[in-house]
């Protein structure tokens, strides 16, 4: 195989498929990166075996057609601090060497067989589902973190996808929260559900344009075993969970006795200062929402306490109706929800100090989270 490349190609490529090689692993072939070129193109591709695999394509002149794989962590390091300059590469197949020359720089790198590389079956049993890539990015931007990050319950480290007519619903929660944003498709699809797992799509969102009239094609095999996220230059392909999702629609409360309206900025900035004390403390941010005085504009307050330490509270004007209100978060999910949300002004609807808190973006009816309160004494 010989072959050249510009760096920047490659580097993006290989920071691309990286992502899915394995912390760990008793299967060393899956700390590689399999490379083959052909057809003036380059496509890498990474895998752990069991969850995820991405492939990557970079343009490319090949002289030679060929594949091999090489140490993913030593490659992708060599690469990312060679100058922006054109990459030769040539691989002696018996020996399984690769030679690397790049401006003044060379290297050799000791690869092995790709025959050893698990494959990475294509999903196209079914039709695929196109949707456009800004607004997918945006839609797991507000839904993957709130999924469970440990196995005691694996349907919860997963997100799951209801797809059916024009709208597909994105799901994922944790037992403390609950993150669910709608998608509008351009035309009408078959219905399907599956429970993706949230590291795919965390990885699948590093992958997505923020903009630009780029589509996904979406793919599912008939097992109902894998799913296919197709972007064109790259591709990632996951193993679905098996279970039940939770149904989540009952945790959404359907009432509240209090709305409150406020600046997104502004209660970003009072969560995340009453974070720095929440987190020497028991990590809890208490607020307080009442309506003003007539011709006043109501306010929240956001406070938090560590014993022996100190207490900080803010205020914030709002709109407030209703009641008053007050209700404890956990400081970081209170910012993971606030990081989330994409309009300039935030709701957060409430019933009772005990009851789950609603958040709305105001504006936008795609997304809504639930979390679910802190127990605290109230003065």
């Amino acid at each position: 195989m010989r072959l050249t490349c510009q760096q920047e190609d490659l580097n993006r490529g290989l920071s691309a498929v990286a992502r899915a090689i394995p912390a760990r692993t008793t299967l060393p072939i899956t700390n590689h990166v399999l490379l083959e070129a052909s057809d003036g193109s380059i496509t890498l591709s990474a895998t752990d075996a069991e969850t995820i695999a991405i492939t990557y394509t970079i343009p490319g002149d090949v002289d030679t057609p060929g594949s091999l794989t090489l140490p993913s962590r030593l490659l992708s390091e060599f690469v990312g601090s060679l100058p922006s300059s054109t990459i030769e590469m040539t691989l002696a197949e018996r020996s399984r060497q690769a030679h690397l020359s790049c401006s003044r720089n060379e290297a050799s790198i000791g690869g092995m067989d790709p025959e050893e590389f698990p494959p990475i079956p294509p999903v196209a049993d079914l039709p695929a589902l196109r949707i456009p890539a800004a607004a997918l990015r945006r839609a797991l931007s507000q839904v993957v973190f709130a999924a469970a990050t440990d196995d005691a319950r694996p349907v919860l480290t997963g997100v799951q996808m209801a797809i059916g007519g024009t709208k597909v619903v994105l799901a994922a929660a944790d037992g403390f929260r609950l993150s669910v944003h709608t998608l509008e498709l351009p035309e009408e699809t078959e219905e399907r559900t599956a429970i993706v797992p949230a590291r795919a799509l965390g990885e699948l969102l590093r992958l997505l344009p923020e903009s630009g009239e780029e589509t996904v094609a979406v793919s599912f095999n008939t097992s109902g075993r894998q799913a296919q996220f197709d972007i064109g230059h790259a591709t990632l392909v996951a193993q679905l969970i098996e279970g039940t999702f939770p149904n989540y629609e009952q945790l959404i409360p359907p009432s509240h006795s209090t709305r409150t309206e406020v600046l997104l900025d502004e209660f970003m900035r009072e969560a995340r200062i009453a974070s720095i004390f929440a987190r020497d403390g028991s990590g809890i941010v208490r607020l307080v929402a009442s309506e003003g005085e007539p011709g006043q504009p109501g306010r929240l307050l956001v406070s938090a306490r560590a014993e022996e330490i100190g207490t900080n509270e803010g205020e914030i004007d709002g709109i407030v109706e209703g009641d008053e209100a007050k209700i404890a978060f956990n400081g970081r999910y209170l910012t993971d929800v606030l990081q989330a949300v994409a309009t300039e002004r935030v709701a957060l609807e409430t019933s009772s100090p005990s009851s789950p808190g609603v958040f709305r973006p105001v504006g936008d009816d795609a997304f809504v989270h639930v979390v679910m309160p802190m127990f605290v004494q109230w003065a």
